[in-house]
């Protein structure tokens, strides 16, 4: 597969103001989000506030800042759920908020996820930015914002301090920052499973780099070559050597705590049901929505939904994105859709691929300003009442 070769950095390119655009747009499009959640939950004597830090994960999250590690729920069919299954970086930092300021825990992972929101998208302008420009900077900001889910940003969930992480780790693969690149491979490894997309993507594009530089030749004198290179070679090898600590070491501690070995937090997830199986599970799950009409129609809805991110991560490959992001890309979709996980799940679990979103945005970089406008506009309403809808609903997992 070849590479596409990334823009030159200019002066400044991931500076804030450039991202201005961007982030203005992000935060106008969850402003509309907020405000039909807060309008729906009202009209159904709800707060909505509840529904952003005091339901599902974020409950686990703000009880291992509390608490620690350690609590579980035993169900009646034996299935047992160990907080334990919840990456520390967030609970961590919430721990860390609340012991500086008057917020409780569950303020502070609302705190903490908006801020990682905005660092996310600011990330996802500087990825494209870096590889199409600016304009499509803006809009693949606009596009991940603007997704059916898009909510979950707004959450004290992890995929925005999640996505926060790989988007920068993969921006600094894509200008040499290798330490960096690595560093933050391994904060994101210390967030969510998933963080293994990152530092596969770390790996992949620093062994690229490596053979590029092999077959390479300058003009430059031997001994100054060889400094050079020695010192590429260096900064990447350490990239390498720190992008698996995060998840290696909180898995390796579970391991540890269990008495189980190195695979116990295999264990862990198991209680809850979540494994890799290929996609086994997902595709029953398909099949199994056929055995009626009303639900036949939800069947073809996830078949035309995987076949279009497949189709997506085709078309990503076609336009030679960086390898770095193909592989990021790729994981998160393998991990996502072949784990036999609470499929409802998938949807969220999906979020931090943005790469999957650069073909439509550099789509709607093509049109006058006026349409994408329009575009976005629509998207962002629709995404909005989806959103507050879903909240009020069965929500996710």
């Amino acid at each position: 597969m070849t590479d596409l070769e990334t823009r030159v950095t200019p002066p400044g390119s991931a500076t804030l103001r450039r991202a201005a655009p961007a982030l203005l747009g992000y935060a106008a499009v969850r402003a509309l989000g907020l405000l039909a959640l807060v309008l729906w939950s009202a009209a159904r004597d709800k707060s909505a506030y509840p529904l952003l830090t005091a339901r599902w994960d974020a409950l686990w999250y703000t009880r291992v800042a509390e608490l620690g590690y350690g609590y579980e729920v035993r169900l009646p069919n034996g299935d047992v759920h160990s907080n334990l299954a919840f990456f520390p970086l967030l609970p961590w930092l919430e721990r860390l908020l609340h012991a500086v300021t008057p917020l409780s825990y569950a303020d502070a992972g609302f705190v903490v996820s908006l801020l990682a929101s905005f660092a996310a998208a600011w990330g996802v302008f500087a990825v494209a930015d870096q590889v199409y420009g600016r304009r499509a900077g803006v809009c693949a900001v606009l596009v991940w914002a603007v997704l059916p889910v898009g909510i979950v940003q707004s959450m004290a969930y992890s995929e925005s301090l999640f996505t926060a992480l790989a988007a920068w780790s993969l921006y600094a693969v894509l200008t040499g920052r290798w330490v960096t690149a690595g560093a933050l491979a391994s904060l994101a490894g210390l967030t969510r499973p998933v963080g293994l997309a990152v530092v596969a993507a770390v790996w992949a594009a620093a062994v690229l780099s490596f053979v590029r530089d092999r077959e390479t030749s300058t003009a430059d004198a031997p001994a100054r070559r060889g400094a050079a290179a020695g010192a590429r070679t260096a900064s990447r090898v350490l990239g390498m050597l720190l992008a698996p600590l995060g998840v290696a070491g909180y898995v390796l501690w579970v391991g540890h705590h269990t008495g189980k070995g190195p695979l116990g937090y295999l264990d862990v997830q198991a209680g809850w049901r979540n494994g890799f199986d290929g996609g086994y599970a997902f595709a029953r799950f398909v099949a199994d929505k056929f055995t009626s009409f009303p639900s036949a129609l939800a069947g073809v809805a996830l078949i035309v939904g995987v076949a279009l991110l497949l189709w997506l991560y085709t078309v990503c490959v076609r336009q030679r994105q960086p390898l770095a992001l193909l592989v990021y890309a790729g994981a998160v979709l393998a991990l996502a859709l072949c784990a036999s996980s609470y499929f409802g799940s998938k949807p969220r679990l999906l979020l931090p691929a943005f790469p999957l979103l650069l073909p439509l945005a550099l789509a709607l970089a093509r049109l006058r300003t006026s349409r994408s406008a329009l575009v976005v506009g629509c998207l962002a309403a629709a995404s909005a009442v989806y959103g507050a809808w879903w909240l009020n609903g069965s929500g996710p997992p």
